[in-house]
């Protein structure tokens, strides 16, 4: 599985300097990662992604952990357990081209949200600040992180619907996607999906991931609020779309 083409190291190339990028901020981005992975492992894409946004998780979270706190990760956790749980069980009872394009449908419907918000915040943001909202958000992100690894954009929309700044809003999702990514590993390892081979793989792209961090970071720090919630909601309308419509 892993013995690759030039061509396909350097997709692979590719999928991990997205990886640090999408980390750093820019979740939407997170979709290349995910169709290039697809295309070189299939459905054991899960698995050999995942180690590698541990280690952009394990970057990011000390580069940010001064923005954000806790409160907010826990109101996620729970419901996202329960989604990621659902997710894993499915996983190989689902047909493959069928959770893809419902977890885009879903970013798509979240997306309109936001539109809804940025035009009518006064019909909007009652429900915005809702539990079953907040719950509803956390089910949906830990199914789309178990069979697709495509939680950033659900996670993303959803705290920018609370009015987060963008880098509370990046310190909160290195706390969740830290904790919810070290939680999934000893699924995919349980299923086969993350190995001693597809490990040893991640290794040699560990110095590309910190580069896409470092990438991802400075393209921050040079975007301000309002134009990250503009590239933020143009993501996950591209990456939606791609997830409903091509997969």
């Amino acid at each position: 599985m892993f013995d690759l083409s030039v061509v396909q190291w350097v997709m692979a190339v590719l999928a991990a300097l997205s990886v640090g990028i999408s980390k750093a901020g820019f979740s939407g981005v997170g979709i290349i990662q995910v169709y290039l992975m697809t295309e070189l492992f299939g459905i054991h894409q899960v698995g050999v992604l995942l180690p590698m946004l541990i280690v952009a998780d394990l970057i990011v979270f000390p580069a940010y952990r001064k923005h954000g706190s806790w409160p907010p990760v826990w109101t996620l956790l729970w419901p996202a357990l329960v989604g990621m749980l659902a997710g894993f069980y499915l996983l190989g009872k689902m047909p493959e081209g069928l959770a893809k394009p419902l977890i885009g449908g879903i970013i798509l419907l979240m997306a309109a949200l936001q539109l809804v918000r940025k035009n009518r915040p006064e019909a909007f943001q009652p429900f915005a600040e809702s539990r079953s909202y907040g719950a509803g958000a956390g089910v949906v992100a830990g199914f789309a992180t178990a069979v697709a690894n495509a939680a950033g954009p659900v996670f993303q929309l959803f705290l920018l619907s609370r009015n987060i700044p963008k880098f509370e809003l990046i310190g909160i999702g290195a706390r969740f996607f830290l904790l919810i990514n070290l939680i999934k590993l000893p699924f995919t390892g349980g299923l086969g999906l993350t190995t001693g081979e597809s490990l040893l793989f991640n290794l040699k792209l560990v110095p590309v991931i910190f580069l896409g961090v470092v990438v991802g970071k400075w393209l921050l720090e040079r975007v301000s609020q309002k134009w990250f919630e503009r590239l933020v909601l143009i993501f996950a309308l591209l990456a939606g779309g791609k997830l409903l419509l091509f997969s």
